[in-house]
């Protein structure tokens, strides 16, 4: 089964249904739900998505979104040898160092994000929402 790190601009997506990314990002969360994927989250971006949710849909729902996520998702943890792999990469932003580095740790096969190109250099293949989802195996 496909290992999945999903990035934090599609649950962000799927969280605050925005458009026109919401749909793919809804059916990526639905995936995961169904086992048709194990999808992985970096734990730093479940600060992230804290804070933005927070600021966007209130503490509630904030708090409501992240529990629901640690329950469906598998944390990719972040300690210093992972900080430290992302300080020598070659991936320019850090935030998305981390992430690829968590990726790498956790055995992830594949990032799924809207932002490839902020992924240039990473390991790990990354697809768009849309390529992803065309590779899972459709609910009979």
């Amino acid at each position: 089964m496909i290992r999945a790190l999903i990035d934090t601009n599609v649950l962000l997506d799927f969280l605050l249904a925005r458009e026109p990314f919401a749909m793919d990002a809804r059916a990526i969360w639905i995936a995961c739900e169904q086992q048709r994927c194990v999808g992985f989250v970096a734990a730093i971006s479940v600060t992230t998505i804290w804070y933005v949710g927070r600021r966007q849909i209130g503490t509630e729902g904030a708090r409501q979104y992240v529990g629901y996520m640690l329950g469906v998702l598998k944390i990719c943890p972040v300690d210093a040898e992972i900080l430290a792999a992302a300080q020598r990469s070659p991936i320019t932003d850090f935030e998305d160092a981390v992430q690829v580095a968590a990726a790498v740790a956790s055995g992830v096969d594949v990032i799924v994000t809207r932002n490839g190109s902020d992924f240039a250099g990473s390991p790990v293949a990354v697809l768009t929402p849309a390529e992803f989802l065309a590779q899972l195996t459709p609910v009979l």
